[in-house]
């Protein structure tokens, strides 16, 4: 049985999925976003080891609040990072045909080697993605996450190709990733793809302050303050989100 880095459990979760979702935050990430609100799982540094049958039956305890869009959610930092991990965890919730979904930013993508291999059984047994797209363009990416934005555009058209469900989400940050240009941007990116079932926009928040100084990191956006209602649906507008 395999063992993966486990942050935190959130039990009766209800924005990371449809229906009430039993949600798993891994730990580790590639990424750095600055305005990233679990900052305390960029390294394995908080988590504890936990196996798959023992996350299996922590989970099915809460079967019956679900209903029948629920299920469980795997999030993070970044998920993909345990590939190993999710795809015997998933193996057996879709034995217990649980419905099955990912919380990504897609940073570990590739259509290359042993991994895509995985990739491919894991989405055998993923009903539905959530794929962040933090800025569709690259330069502002990598000032926002240290990262190309590349291997995410790339796994996004994969998914388009395979036809699995993907809802896809942004983050709104004043002065960041709010300018409508990007916005109108990324929303010709999201139209070339054929599987997006919703788009969300989440406006940017600084409730993670106290974490970032508990971690002794520098929190950049420390004077970017929270967008205005009307850059909110100023940014929905264009991205036609939900």
């Amino acid at each position: 049985m395999i063992q993966g880095r486990v942050h935190s459990i959130e039990t009766f979760g209800s924005v990371d999925g449809p229906g009430v979702r039993f949600v798993l935050f891994l730990s580790t990430c590639p990424f750095r976003c600055l305005y990233c609100h679990n900052p305390e799982t960029w390294t394995d540094r908080e988590s504890a080891w936990m196996g798959t049958e023992e996350v299996f039956q922590k989970a099915m305890r809460y079967r019956s609040y679900w209903g029948k869009e629920g299920g469980i959610t795997v999030s993070g930092g970044e998920p993909l990072n345990q590939i190993d991990f999710l795809i015997e965890l998933f193996t057996r919730f879709k034995e217990a045909h649980v419905s099955t979904c990912i919380d990504t930013s897609l940073a570990p993508f590739t259509r290359e080697g042993e991994w895509f291999r995985k990739f491919e059984k894991l989405m055998s047994l993923t009903d539905l993605l959530l794929v962040d797209i933090k800025e569709i363009d690259e330069k502002k990416h990598i000032l926002l996450t240290g990262k190309t934005n590349r291997m995410v555009l790339d796994g996004l058209r994969y998914l388009s190709d395979s036809q699995k469900k993907v809802w896809i989400r942004h983050v709104l940050v004043p002065g960041y990733t709010d300018y409508d240009e990007d916005l109108i941007r990324l929303r010709s990116f999201i139209d070339t793809l054929s599987n997006v079932e919703r788009v969300e926009v989440l406006p940017y928040h600084d409730l993670a302050k106290p974490k970032y100084e508990k971690l002794k990191i520098d929190y950049v956006l420390k004077d970017v303050l929270p967008p205005t209602r009307e850059r909110i649906d100023n940014a929905r507008r264009i991205l036609k989100a939900f």
